[in-house]
């Protein structure tokens, strides 16, 4: 009989415990070897026993109580691992470091201009200009959709017919979603209605150079108000009638005068009355001429800041002069209610862009330039105005007899 014992029965030696450490590496692991305090924050390096667990409260962090938790119940190398996993998820966002983590609030600022603005309220003051009988008070009303214009249905007997161009303003406050805006509107009865209109531009001319000496003054006074009331014109639509020829003299010497010292915007006034080949020819026409004749309208080119600006105010420019129609009255159109013009074959719908540009026109002149005709008038066509004005005067504004403070100077 031999004494070899079969594998399956030998008794196994008995190994003795040794102290469990953290730092040493198994048999099995990959990883070299660490020293102490290496994997979270130094207490791997610790046997169980040597880290507190307080009875009956919890850890700021459960990072930790977690971490303690596992290495209580398996082995420290696992619950420190688990530990530190934890604690990279869960670890407060203001814990060490002097690095600017999350939200600031920057983009704030937005809130706080509109808020700021909206408080103020804005100021746009347009002024329309063409004969009698092109519809100008009917089309602005048509714009804002609201009476804020002059009612002019013809000359009645009592009423006579101007012999100089006269400029009536009209006033009106304008709220829509929370945000105000004071609107005036400049009319010029008169013009081009007499036989010989010649300089019949200059009373237009006179009155925007006064609003320009007008925020002058204010501006210039050494106890000035807090907000310059602005009168100055930001926009002037010159409306052409619709000839289907070409433009007339008195058309040409109008824009080209006035063309520098407001923003002119040219439309064909009730376009209705042509056919949409006789509209494109005469808008083909139009922008000929203005080009031959130097005249710039707005928005110029020059004045265009980046290539976005210059693709948008390029389609822009190729679309005027706009072709519009103005309506107050409405008519049921396909269950709805439409603003329109009834004629014996139809109805001309104001709003489609199938009948006409006022839809055009109308996002052109409020919804996406509204901000920068008043920039331009500003900055460009103000400025000029003042250069001059200052430059005449030797650097110095005349003082008048209501000028007492400054006399004392």
């Amino acid at each position: 009989m031999s004494d070899i014992v079969p594998p399956e029965v030998r008794p196994k030696p008995a190994v003795p415990a040794k102290p469990p450490n953290v730092g040493a590496p198994s048999p099995s692991s990959p990883f070299p070897p660490q020293g102490p305090g290496v994997g979270a924050g130094g207490i791997g390096a610790q046997p169980p026993s040597a880290i507190p667990v307080p009875i009956g409260s919890h850890t700021t962090s459960h990072a930790g109580n977690h971490g303690v938790g596992q290495g209580v119940g398996h082995s420290v190398g696992h619950g420190v691992g688990h530990g530190v996993g934890h604690a990279a998820v869960h670890a407060p966002p203001h814990s060490g470091g002097s690095t600017l983590l999350g939200y600031i609030g920057i983009d704030t600022i937005i809130e706080q201009m509109r808020k700021k603005t909206m408080k103020t309220g804005f100021d746009f003051n347009i002024m329309v200009v063409g004969h009698s009988g092109l519809g100008k008070s009917t089309l602005v009303n048509t714009l804002f959709k609201s009476q804020v214009s002059r009612k002019t249905a013809g000359w009645s007997r009592d009423e006579k017919i101007p012999k100089t161009v006269e400029i009536k303003s009209v006033s009106h406050v304008i709220e829509e979603g929370g945000v105000k805006m004071k609107l005036t509107v400049v009319d010029t009865p008169g013009f081009g209605d007499q036989i010989n209109n010649d300089n019949c531009w200059e009373p237009i001319s006179k009155y925007i150079n006064e609003q320009f000496e007008k925020f002058l003054k204010e501006e210039v006074n050494i106890t000035r108000k807090k907000r310059i009331p602005d009168t100055r014109v930001h926009c002037c639509l010159y409306f052409i009638p619709p000839t289907g020829h070409s433009l007339r003299q008195l058309d040409v010497e109008f824009m080209k005068r006035l063309s520098h010292s407001a923003n002119i915007i040219p439309v064909i006034a009730k376009s209705d009355t042509m056919t949409i080949e006789e509209r494109q020819e005469f808008k083909q026409r139009v922008r000929k001429e203005l080009e031959m004749n130097g005249i710039e309208f707005y928005p110029q080119k020059e004045f265009d800041d980046d290539m976005e600006d210059k693709s948008d105010n390029d389609k822009i420019r190729e679309t005027m002069p706009f072709a519009v129609v103005g309506s107050d009255k409405e008519y049921q159109v396909n269950s709805k209610r439409v603003l329109g013009r009834k004629t014996p074959w139809g109805i001309i719908e104001v709003e489609n862009p199938n009948h006409c540009e006022f839809a055009q026109l109308r996002d052109f002149l409020i919804r996406s330039h509204l901000q920068d005709l008043k920039e331009v008038t500003h900055n460009i066509h103000y400025e000029t105005y003042r250069a001059k004005r200052l430059n005449a005067n030797g650097g110095l504004h005349p003082i008048t007899s209501n000028d007492t403070q400054e006399s004392n100077l």
